[in-house]
C-alpha cells in the first residue's frame, strides 16, 4: 500500500484521491484551507484517508500530488517535497494565474517552473490533460480491452516508474511523453488534451488506447 500526499484536493486532487482508494492505497488530503473543509470528502473515502495540512501530506506521502494554481507555486512546502516523486496536475491559465513571461515565451514548461520551486524534487508531469469526470469513469481493471492511456513526462527515470506503478494501480495505462520539457505536448490545448476522452458533455468519455495517445502526442505544436 502506498501513501500519496495530495496538495490540493479538488475536481482532480479529489478524483485521483477516490481512484487511490478504491485501489487500496492510503491517502493524505490537504487544501489551502486547512483540513476542516475536507471532512466531508474525507468521510466518503473512508478509513484509508485523512486531512491534514499541505506541509503533513508532504511528509506523509510516498508519492505527493500537486494539484494547485500556478500561482500557489512559491506557497508549496519545498523542503518537505524534497527527495519526493511529486506528480503535476497543474495547467497553466494567464486568466486564473496571470501571466507567466517564462510560460508565454515558451522557455519553460510549467512543470519545469514546478521543477524549479521544488529543488530536491522529482517532477512527473500526469492527469493534467483529462476531465476528472472522464478520470473518474474510464478507470478499469488490468486485462480490461478498452483500456485508456495517459501521457506522463519527467526527467527521473525513477519518478516516471513509480508513476507509471501507481497510474496502472488506479485503472489506466500510461505513454512516455518525454521530459518536462516535452510537456507542453500534453498542455491545455494541444490535441492530447481532453479530445482523445471525448466531450464534457459526455460524461462517461471515451476510452483511448495508446496508439491514439501517441499520434495526439506527434501532432502537438507550438
Amino acid at each position: 500500500m502506498t501513501t500519496v500526499g495530495f496538495i490540493g484536493s479538488g475536481n482532480i486532487g479529489g478524483t485521483v484521491a477516490r481512484l487511490a482508494v478504491n485501489a487500496g492505497h492510503r491517502v493524505v488530503l490537504s487544501n489551502s484551507r486547512g483540513p476542516d473543509p475536507l471532512a466531508d470528502l474525507v468521510a466518503e473515502l473512508g478509513p484509508r484517508s485523512s486531512a491534514s495540512t499541505s506541509v503533513e501530506a508532504a511528509v506523509a506521502g510516498d508519492i505527493v500530488i500537486v494539484s494547485v494554481p500556478l500561482q500557489a507555486f512559491p506557497d508549496l512546502p519545498a523542503a518537505h517535497l524534497a527527495g519526493k516523486t511529486v506528480i503535476d496536475t497543474c495547467n497553466y491559465s494567464p486568466e486564473r494565474d496571470g501571466h507567466i513571461t517564462e510560460l508565454d515565451d515558451n522557455t519553460l514548461t510549467s512543470s519545469q517552473l514546478l521543477a524549479r520551486h521544488l529543488p530536491g524534487a522529482a517532477v512527473v508531469k500526469a492527469f493534467n490533460n483529462i476531465f476528472w469526470k472522464h478520470l473518474l469513469s474510464l478507470a478499469r481493471r488490468p486485462g480490461a480491452a478498452d483500456h485508456t492511456y495517459l501521457p506522463i513526462a519527467a526527467d527521473s527515470t525513477a519518478a516516471i516508474a513509480a508513476t507509471t506503478e501507481f497510474i496502472e494501480s488506479v485503472g489506466y495505462s500510461v505513454v512516455a511523453a518525454g521530459s518536462l520539457a516535452d510537456s507542453w505536448r500534453q498542455a491545455t490545448g494541444t490535441p492530447v488534451w481532453g479530445t482523445p476522452y471525448g466531450p464534457y458533455s459526455n460524461t462517461m468519455g471515451i476510452s483511448a488506447d495508446e496508439e491514439v495517445i501517441r499520434a495526439a502526442l506527434g501532432s502537438a505544436t507550438r
